[in-house]
């Protein structure tokens, strides 16, 4: 990437197998240290060359000499001769002398050993690059992308490019998708994975980042209704999308037949995502898809996400606890009508009094027959409640009023779903508390 090209041409880019091979490092500072360390973790063989190390080199060595590892470094205690790179597939000098660190390029160059010189960067063969690795990690598998960057020979413009990349790559937003099937012993299918996620209440940016990597590099993405739809359009366009959104009364594709979807796909190979609205375990049903991939034998991963119940609130202003006003808060559904019996159920045994706060998702539907079972001696019938429609969506919109009124304004501004209930004095601390018309 962004190589300036002189005399000798643009630098080809490798990737070079050292796993097991000779490399001699000639030098005992810091930057010999930080490239005997990446060649250790490739699995090279580490000669180095130098008569002190400095603190991380002498532990990398004392680590090699004590214990198992993919690669070794093994210590040379004396100064570079000519003779040393024998046997070398690469070498590495970072001595911070201009005449040594030449020798050993000049010695390089006569053996067709590439070098890299750390001190003049003119006068070897290689260059290191600034790395961004990111590990995949799934199906029993784990697979590593690597992105090697070059600039003009500028390390820090390098690493700036090189972090970028790392944090598109992480989050999802560069394609990580992998399009050659990996390889698997026999003629036999390796199984895919699913992951159940949660895309929050529908704004992209909401999604958390191991979310979103993994939609990215999805197969089949079986999809809600209310996850975050802008990000469906990102994907390939080879990328298998399902629709299993489902409605209040209208439920097109069962549950069963969800698990099932999951289930078949990822037996087949492929890299499954279930997007979510809000978060797979606040009335999502995640409980009982995770249950049907585990008794399928397919591995999955359940990723939490910003439940609606909290954010949807916060988005106009209601916190559902405040010092002095409520010190904790329940989450139902709004689909059955609560039924309150006698004096000591509050809303079918839901806590209650004017500390606690009460959200029903699901509730439009129902709000009338909610707001009544809710009124009791506890929770009176001036209790302010708001109904937030389409939290982060284009029409967000929030109504107010009492346990006593609220049915009525709701159908007078035509609430409709999806839409988050909240019960309690919180609703107070609202900004649309204090813009309501009167009435």
């Amino acid at each position: 990437m962004a190589e300036t090209s002189g005399p000798d041409g643009f630098p080809y880019p490798l990737g070079l197998r050292v796993a097991g091979r000779l490399v001699v490092v000639v030098g005992g500072g810091p930057v010999a240290a930080r490239r005997a360390r990446g060649l250790v973790d490739a699995g090279a063989r580490v000669r180095v060359i130098a008569p002190e190390l400095c603190e991380d080199l002498a532990a990398l060595v004392a680590g090699a000499e004590t214990g198992p590892a993919d690669g070794a470094a093994e210590w040379v205690r004396r100064e570079y001769r000519t003779g040393d790179l024998a046997e070398a597939w690469l070498a590495h000098t970072a001595t911070g002398d201009r005449s040594t660190d030449r020798q050993v390029a000049d010695d390089a160059e006569a053996l067709r050993v590439f070098c890299v010189t750390a001190g003049d960067a003119g006068a070897g063969t290689a260059w290191t690059p600034a790395v961004a690795r990111v590990r995949l990690h799934g199906a029993g598998l784990t697979e590593e992308i690597t992105v090697a960057v070059h600039a003009g020979r500028d390390p820090r413009r390098a690493q700036a490019i090189r972090s970028e990349v790392q944090a598109q790559l992480e989050s999802g937003e560069l394609p990580i998708r992998r399009r050659r099937p990996v390889a698997s012993a026999g003629a036999t299918v390796r199984p895919g994975r699913v992951a159940l996620v949660g895309g929050g209440p529908g704004e992209a940016g909401l999604i958390s980042v191991r979310g979103r990597s993994l939609l990215a590099r999805a197969d089949v993405v079986v999809a809600d209704r209310l996850g975050p739809r802008s990000l469906l359009d990102e994907l390939a366009p080879d990328v298998q999308v399902v629709e299993v959104g489902k409605t209040a009364g209208n439920h097109p594709v069962p549950q069963d037949e969800i698990n099932r979807i999951l289930v078949q796909h990822a037996t087949a190979g492929r890299n499954v995502v279930r997007l979510k609205g809000g978060d797979p375990y606040v009335f999502g049903r995640g409980g009982e898809e995770l249950a049907a991939c585990l008794d399928a034998g397919i591995e999955t991963e359940v990723v939490p996400g910003v439940t609606s119940a909290v954010s949807v609130p916060a988005a106009v202003g209601i916190p559902l606890t405040h010092r002095g006003v409520a010190r904790g808060f329940s989450v139902l559904t709004g689909h059955d009508a609560l039924q309150a019996k006698g004096p000591a159920a509050d809303g079918a045994g839901v806590a209650g009094g004017p500390d606690h706060t009460l959200v029903l998702l699901m509730g439009v539907s129902r709000l009338a027959e909610t707001a009544a079972a809710l009124v009791t001696g506890e929770r009176r019938a001036d209790t302010p409640v708001a109904v937030v429609e389409d939290g982060y969506g284009p029409r967000q919109r929030v109504t107010v009023g009492t346990l006593a009124d609220i049915a009525d304004r709701a159908a007078q501004a035509e609430v409709r779903p999806p839409a988050v209930v909240v019960v309690g004095d919180v609703v107070r601390l609202a900004p649309a508390w204090h813009d309501r018309p009167a009435g």
